[in-house]
């Protein structure tokens, strides 16, 4: 797959097939990140809207999944920090949440560690969700947040400290 050079038809058929092979884990990555199915997959799409408008500068097509990790957890910062700033300025009632006790045991362990990671700061929760759930490691994850390693490592040990606080608070 080379998009320096190729043709148009070439480098929007290994988008698409980049589309195929990795939507729905970068849809996952962006939903465990945001809370909202609907933006996830807003933000996954214009990730891959932005990569194609991309095409002909990208170097590395291996470098291109990288690029659309990376890309999905800018525009998940985004939609949170639009989100937040809506909340502030929400002068409505707040709406009724189904109780997870009623789709069983299963989906209440499930709603119970997205509420603790929920809880956990943004740099945490972006780097166990990459290293866990997206199986990053830890060099991968530090290129999709852009901050160092060690940062990552950091905010990986610091999240899961306090996932497991947070979950035990439940027992």
């Amino acid at each position: 797959m080379a998009f320096v050079g190729a043709t148009t038809a070439d480098s929007e058929a290994a988008l698409a097939d980049l589309f195929r092979q990795h939507y729905r884990s970068l849809f996952r990555l962006a939903a465990l990140l945001l809370e909202d199915a609907g933006t996830s997959e807003d933000v996954v799409q214009e990730a891959y809207i932005r990569v194609l408008a991309r095409l002909e500068r990208i170097r590395d097509p291996e470098a291109t999944l990288g690029y659309l990790r990376q890309t999905v957890v800018n525009l998940s910062r985004s939609a949170l920090r639009r989100r937040r700033l809506a909340t502030l300025h929400d002068r409505s009632e707040p709406r009724a949440v189904a109780a997870p006790e009623d789709a069983g045991l299963a989906a209440f362990e499930r709603a119970a560690v997205v509420h603790a990671l929920r809880k956990l700061p943004r740099h945490q929760r972006e780097a166990v969700v990459l290293r866990y759930y997206g199986d990053l490691s830890e060099a991968q994850t530090a290129i999709a947040m852009g901050v160092s390693t060690g940062a990552v490592k950091s905010s990986t040990s610091r999240g899961l400290a306090a996932l497991a606080a947070h979950l035990e608070a439940l027992r």
